[in-house]
């Protein structure tokens, strides 16, 4: 009895250290107070594959600038970020953040490169995914080059949705078209914040993982250039992508990356520590 009390303690007591230090590290992993989560891509892509074995339904954001200065101006889609089962720090930015912060060791979980590693460990552990977002002939694109790639990957779903929104039967048929196809990770590219607003609509609707993954359909299918892995390394991805795209970029980046770091630099020398 003495012994079953002992071990009784030491659990109470390990689970109460266990809650203290996910409570320090989400503190210390909030950006402009949006969470991004510490992670890796072993521990992305192992955290992938359980969820998408046990049937789950889950989403996981790869955060940019772009994410944190859209959860700094809505309060909601800051719940949204929250609320997703993983959020990788998908830019340089956000890595360097973290670490000023005090996560030691916080590397880089890039969202196409995730996604290569995702369909590598789909493909070698039987599990059907699918992908949704894109033009249709980029989606046909995406699809081929994979498959190339990874012969044994089992592409049960691919679907380009128009460019508005959907109705409620629309939805309802593509919810239903997403469970039926079998599919357990579902690759979402809508762009940030539409993907992640249309992820946390239907986890619980939609039976599989949801990656959202931006950029990555076009640059896997080879429709538009990635950045030089010198600049991407440097932080200077952006740059790249709006020498790439300045009418539509160009707006998003003059707005939003001089804001972050002036914000950021605020939040380092505690003089704006809340929001």
């Amino acid at each position: 009895m003495l012994k079953g009390a002992e071990d009784r303690l030491l659990t109470r007591a390990a689970q109460k250290r266990a809650h203290v230090s996910a409570v320090t590290c989400r503190a210390a992993n909030r950006l402009l107070g949006m969470r991004v989560d510490r992670t890796s891509y072993p521990d992305a892509v192992g955290r992938v594959v359980d969820w998408a074995r046990a049937g789950a339904s889950r989403y996981v954001c790869c955060a940019s600038v772009n994410n944190v200065m859209e959860a700094f101006d809505s309060a909601q889609f800051r719940g949204i970020m929250d609320g997703a089962d993983l959020v990788t720090p998908d830019g340089m930015p956000l890595v360097w953040g973290l670490r000023l912060l005090g996560a030691r060791g916080a590397t880089r979980v890039y969202g196409p490169d995730l996604t290569l590693q995702v369909l590598d460990a789909a493909a070698r552990n039987d599990l059907p995914v699918g992908f949704y977002g894109a033009s249709t002939d980029t989606l046909r694109r995406l699809t081929a080059n994979v498959q190339d790639r990874f012969p044994s990957l089992r592409i049960a779903y691919s679907y380009s949705p128009p460019f508005r929104p959907l109705t409620g039967d629309e939805d309802a048929r593509v919810t239903s078209g997403i469970n039926a196809s079998g599919a357990r990770i579902l690759f979402v590219g809508l762009s940030t914040p539409k993907q992640e607003r249309w992820m946390a609509a239907h986890r619980g609707r939609i039976r599989a993982v949801m990656l959202g993954v931006g950029a990555a359909f076009d640059f896997l299918a080879g429709a538009k250039p990635q950045a030089p892995r010198c600049m991407q390394r440097a932080g200077l991805e952006w740059l790249f992508r709006f020498l790439v795209e300045p009418r539509r970029l160009g707006p998003r980046y003059l707005r939003h990356n001089p804001r972050f770091v002036t914000l950021f630099t605020l939040q380092l020398l505690g003089l704006r520590g809340r929001w």
